[in-house]
């Protein structure tokens, strides 16, 4: 491949890192982590809970959970793929932070995602204002627990 490639991901419980590291093996690309400052606990993660971290996140699509500070820089990719998990419809509001904190001038920007269910629903619609200069900002797939044969055939195809 000649153009260099990124999997970069977000993971709460490490099912979405389980897909990040199998697709960026699948296709031989570097991988990057979203972490957050202050980690996600299962009480943090209770969907059905109304006062948890995760439910109050989401409720307010302005919120940007603090990241680890790193000097991570994404100016060497042309390609940058992007997985986390579908928290009411569309991706956690870390990733937001994430892309608000880089530099994605004229960068593709692949998104994938697991879930126990929903679909993207409005992810790319709410990801595009955190990117404004990217080049191209694609919803990928929502991946159920791919092999790697599966995860290389697909970025093949929208690489």
């Amino acid at each position: 491949m000649d153009k260099k490639v990124l999997v970069t991901y977000f993971s709460a419980t490490g099912t979405t890192k389980q897909v990040a590291q199998n697709l960026a093996a699948a296709i031989n690309a570097d991988t990057y982590e979203i972490k957050p400052k202050v980690p996600y606990t299962n009480a943090d993660l209770d969907w059905m809970d109304k006062n948890s971290r995760s439910t109050l996140e989401m409720k307010d699509h302005n919120s940007r959970p603090e990241m680890l500070e790193d000097n991570f820089s994404v100016s060497d990719y042309n390609t940058i793929f992007i997985g986390f998990p579908i928290w009411w419809y569309i991706a956690p509001t870390i990733v937001n932070t994430f892309l608000e904190s880089r530099d994605f001038s004229n960068k593709k920007i692949i998104l994938f995602a697991t879930s126990g269910g929903s679909g993207f629903g409005r992810t790319v619609e709410n990801l595009k204002k955190s990117v404004p200069n990217s080049t191209e900002i694609m919803e990928g797939k929502l991946f159920n627990n791919p092999d790697k044969t599966e995860l290389k055939e697909w970025a093949e195809k929208v690489l």
